[in-house]
């Protein structure tokens, strides 16, 4: 989930997208499919997590990474309709192109922050502290920090300050 969606919002990016050459056009499609195959991901995670607590009569939603984890997948779902509107901005009446663009950017850096604090949340647990000690941990902790970062610049860049600086 996280891989796919880092990979999915860093694909306008003119510094690090690996689809650098490829027309506007061709780079919406793969961030919508790699968005969506996130939250594919994420809704086949969520569902063998709830059947494996099922069996074992656990307690679902039951820690701050459960509950972090269910929002940022029902707001990855939010996310992925909000963008049909930018595939068919004629549904979005009264609503110009470049404010739905500003917007779902926005509300994906939003909903991209709230997977990593989901993420984060988990490696705080008994059992990842238990399975990754010492250095690993603190490197493991770093990734989704570092990336978050990233996003959180590669989103102020192409929109925040861009479109403040044309009012």
């Amino acid at each position: 989930f996280s891989l796919l969606m880092t990979e999915a919002l860093l694909m306008f990016s003119p510094e690090t997208s690996l689809l650098r050459s490829f027309s506007r056009k061709a780079k919406v499609r793969a961030h919508w499919a790699l968005q969506l195959l996130a939250l594919l991901c994420a809704l086949l995670g969520l569902g063998v997590i709830s059947y494996n607590k099922h069996l074992n009569g656990k307690a679902h939603f039951g820690t701050w990474h459960g509950l972090t984890g269910l929002l940022a997948v029902l707001y990855a779902g939010g996310q992925c309709a909000g963008g049909l509107l930018l595939l068919y901005p004629k549904l979005a009446k009264n609503w110009t192109l470049a404010k739905l663009k500003l917007y779902h950017a926005t509300s994906g850096l939003v909903g991209y922050l709230l997977g990593s604090a989901s993420l984060m949340l988990g490696m705080c647990s008994l059992w990842f502290t238990a399975s990754v000690t010492g250095g690993f941990w603190y490197l493991a902790m770093l990734c989704p920090l570092l990336t978050s970062l990233v996003i959180m610049n590669q989103v102020s860049n192409a929109y925040l300050y861009r479109k403040r600086s044309q009012h």
